[in-house]
């Protein structure tokens, strides 16, 4: 066995821990400044740049190839398409469609809907799941089951639903409580 696989000297692990912590502290700097935005998970594109940070960061700390500046700059870049996507996603409806989906009812009435399931590929077994972690123990309670657009599932009891409906009527708005969000 060769000993560099375990140990090829000081001077990588030095690089390591200065890369590394130098990297760290710009990309806390390149997230705060583009705000929370940047890591959520809002939608899939929200997901491809939260991977693509954790990716480039771990490139910059571990490979003499990629010099600090690059990092930064991928960094930076990563952020910036991050705000155009969601400055135009604010702003035009067609191009919020293309980068996000649109949520799916995949329960109406206790009733698991077949059609929307197949299109979004999924399971009873998955609905089940998330009735259970909402804290019911079966579809009886259940107004709806909705497939969010960043893929967790919404349970919406019936006793809630009623109770907003009831809130709308009386007071004429459009606003609905705050629903349990699963995933």
């Amino acid at each position: 066995m060769s000993e560099q696989m375990f140990f090829a000297g000081a001077s990588g692990v030095w690089r390591t821990l200065l890369v590394g912590l130098c990297a760290y502290v710009l990309l806390i700097f390149v997230l705060r400044t583009t705000g929370k935005r940047t890591l959520s998970k809002m939608n899939a594109f929200d997901l491809i740049v939260t991977v693509a940070l954790g990716s480039t960061l771990a490139t910059v700390i571990l490979s003499k190839d990629v010099a600090l500046a690059e990092g930064v700059t991928a960094f930076v870049m990563l952020a910036v398409a991050q705000l155009a996507v969601t400055w135009l996603s604010v702003r035009s409806s067609r191009f919020r469609g293309w980068v996000k989906a649109e949520p799916t009812t995949l329960v109406r009435n206790g009733m698991m809907l077949s059609e929307p399931m197949k299109s979004e590929r999924v399971t009873p077994d998955e609905i089940d799941a998330a009735v259970r972690g909402a804290g019911f123990d079966g579809l009886d309670a259940i107004a709806l089951v909705v497939l969010e657009t960043d893929g967790s599932m919404s349970v919406v009891s019936r006793a809630n639903a009623s109770a907003s409906d009831r809130t709308q009527s009386t007071n004429g708005t459009n606003e609905r409580p705050i629903r349990c969000r699963i995933g």
